[in-house]
Parts: structure tokens; sequence; C-alpha cells
């Protein structure tokens, strides 16, 4: 790392940390304000983003990037107002901070409660997605927080181009535009930084492949709120309503592939794998799912491709499922535990104690019954937006919206108590 770069990490630091006490006293009009204004200046800056983006796409291709990347950089007018239209959204959901509860009187004649209060500074690191500036700015701010946001190296002029808009906001409400600050440097030196000043950094939020992810997972000395793979799984049980459990289980995993939420092992009971295994398998070939079954799936699809024990602990990522016959929900269950990342599990069943047991004993983010895993994301939860997934058990878990981006601190309210 060189001493430019740790110099001028340390200034962006230092003007986060500033910015976020100002952000603490921000009202509502004012961050709404400043939303609206990034939003209106988006769509009015839409030639110079699609200017700066046509740049970041020749990059691109000269690097060689495969089409799906390319995909998730590029810009155009209508993902521009989609931008626009996410921070509109955002402006309209109820703001956390300052929110009391609890607030209760205590035998020495005192109150007291809880208050919702920003983290501080938030730090993001993320590829491609130019989007990702816009939204990130826009959870944070909502939710008191200033934001130190580090763009891939792809979508470097992209990022500028939205870091400018989102200034343009700031200005307007009368915030400090060091509220969000993009990072001006595609050096990965500045990220080795971002993850070690604690003194600056209050958490950080990696959004990106599992590769990203184990690297500032494993280097950064602040908190970071993650999730490294998404192997999602859909239990049909002995009592399962059967058009339910083919439509569940061909939604989550062909509605989208590329998705932490999608399903990748399905698990059904022996007693109901005959009736069912063979329609569920008839689909995903129409579809042009590849299909690695254990032995006694395998008998029964013959299309089948043999599972390794590999493929249970694989997030495939494409149209590719593992599919294994268990004997119950105890089965089951055991091998949730034993090759889940902790994202989402899902039950099909018309039994509420099964279900019930299912809720209570599988540990992941999510945990669902008769729905698909596709379900798992901030918008559906009624989050408005969110900033990433959270396997984690501390401090957020599972979609991480702008609650998950508050903490709580107890709050005393006396008038002229001491403590006898």
């Amino acid at each position: 790392m060189t001493m430019d770069i740790q110099a001028y990490m340390n200034q962006v630091g230092q003007q986060a940390r500033a910015a976020s006490r100002q952000l603490v006293v921000a009202t509502t009009e004012q961050k709404n304000t400043a939303l609206l204004a990034m939003a209106q200046a988006l769509v009015d800056s839409t030639d110079t983003l699609l200017a700066e983006n046509a740049k970041d796409m020749d990059a691109g291709r000269e690097k060689g990037l495969d089409a799906a990347l390319l995909d998730r950089l590029a810009l155009d007018k209508g993902r521009v107002e989609g931008m626009a239209e996410g921070l509109r959204q955002i402006a309209s959901l109820t703001d956390p901070v300052g929110e009391i509860t609890d607030l209760r009187y205590r035998p020495s004649g005192i109150q007291v409660g809880k208050m919702r209060v920003p983290l501080g500074v938030v730090g993001i690191i993320y590829e491609s997605r130019p989007n990702v500036t816009a939204d990130a700015a826009a959870l944070c701010l909502k939710s008191g927080n200033a934001a130190v946001l580090r763009g891939g190296s792809e979508a470097f002029y992209s990022n500028q181009a939205i870091a400018a808009c989102v200034r343009q906001g700031l200005e307007k409400a009368g915030l400090d535009v060091n509220a969000v600050q993009v990072l001006e440097t595609p050096d990965r030196a500045a990220v080795s930084s971002m993850i070690t000043q604690p003194e600056y950094i209050d958490v950080i939020v990696p959004r990106g492949g599992k590769g990203l992810i184990e690297r500032i997972s494993s280097e950064a000395r602040v908190p970071v709120i993650k999730h490294l793979d998404g192997i999602c799984h859909v239990y049909i049980d002995d009592e399962a309503d059967e058009s339910k459990a083919v439509n569940i289980v061909v939604n989550a995993k062909t509605h989208r592939y590329g998705v932490c939420n999608a399903m990748e092992t399905l698990l059904v009971a022996e007693s109901r794998a005959e009736q069912v295994l063979p329609k569920i398998a008839s689909i995903y070939a129409e579809k042009g799912v590849e299909m690695r079954a254990c032995p006694k799936a395998s008998a029964l699809i013959d299309t089948a491709l043999p599972a390794t024990d590999e493929d249970w602990a694989t997030e495939y990522l494409a149209p590719i499922v593992s599919i294994k016959v268990v004997a119950d929900v105890n089965e089951a269950m055991d091998h949730i535990a034993q090759f889940s990342s902790g994202h989402t599990e899902s039950i099909v069943t018309e039994s509420i104690t099964t279900s019930r047991r299912f809720l209570a004993q599988v540990d992941s983010s999510s945990v669902m019954v008769n729905a698909s895993t596709r379900f798992a994301d901030g918008f559906e939860y009624g989050l408005g937006a969110e900033i990433g997934i959270s396997t984690d058990k501390f401090h957020a878990r599972g979609p991480v919206g702008l609650e998950g981006l508050t903490s709580q601190k107890y709050i005393v309210l006396g008038d002229g108590h001491i403590r006898q």
C-alpha cells in the first residue's frame, strides 16, 4: 500500500466520521429531500450516465468480460429510471432512526426504553452493477449512516457519474456531501485500508462473489455483514400437497438461476418420491435443468446423473439441481444441518405439527412453509429494499434493510433521580 492511498483513505474516513455525526440529527424531511433530488439528478443526467457507462462497457469488452458481467454492467434509459425509482421508493419508507420502544417505569421512578440509532459509517464493497451505488447510498442515508462506497474497477466511470448525482442531492438538502463518498481510485489497496480502519468504519458490507466475501471476512478488522453461499433447500414432506410441491420446486429452481435464493437441492420424502419426482423431472428436463441425483432418485429419473458429496455442498447458480430422497423430515433436517449455508430453506407440507418443527429446528436466516425460496428478498419481505443478505446471527440476519442498518441503545428518563 502506497502512502498516497493510505493518506487518501484516512481523509475519506475522517470526512465520513464527521458526516455521520451530522446525519444523526438530520430530519426525515432532509433525508427524503436529498433522496428525491438524487433521483431527479439521475434522470436529468441520463445522457452523461450513458456516456460514462459506455467507457466502462468498451473497457470491459477489451478485457474480455463475459456476457453476463457485461449485462450487469450495462446501463440504458430504463435502468437509469429504475435507479431513480428505487431512490423514490426508499424516500417513501418509514424512517427507523429515533424510534423509541419499550419505554417503561422502573420501581426507582426512572423510565427505561430503547432508541433506534444509526450504525455510524458503513463501508460497502461491491462488483459490477452500477445501480448498487445509488441503492447503497440511499439505504445508508435514509438509515442515518454515512457511506463509503467502493465499486468494482470495471464500473469506475459509471460509479463516478452516479456519485455526482448523489452529491447534488445532498447539497440540495443542506447535508454534508461527504455523507456518501464513492472512492475515486480503483486501487485495491483502498479496500485493504477500508477493512482495517475501525476508527473510521463501523461495519463492512461486501456484495459480490464468494472469493471477494471470503477475502473481506478473513482480513477485516471491522464487523462484516455477509453471506458466502446460497445453498438453499426445499423439502417435500410425506404430507405435502402434490400440486403445491411441483409448483414450488419448479419456481424455486427455474425462476432465476444465478441468484442466491434459488433452490440448489431438492429433498423428497421416500413415501412421495415415486409420485412426484417423475413429474418434477419432466418439467426440469423441458427447461434444460441438469439433475444430479442420489441412487433412489436416479431410479425414478432416467436422465439424472449420479450426485457426488460435492454436489450437496455446491451453490450452482446455474440450471443444475441436486436431488435426494430422504426417509422423513428428520433425515431432511439432518441433511440441511450438514450442507446448508444458512440462507433459506422451505418445507412443503399440510401438517401443522411438522411445519412448526421445521420452523423451530432449521437454523437458517429464512425458513419457509409452502413457499418458494425465491421470496427470500428484502422487497418481497416488505423492507422496500435491501443492502444484502446476512447469514450471520449478529447483528442482522436475513435481508438487511433500513432497520438492519441501525442498532438500539438504552435511554433513561429521570427528573433528578439518584440511585439509593
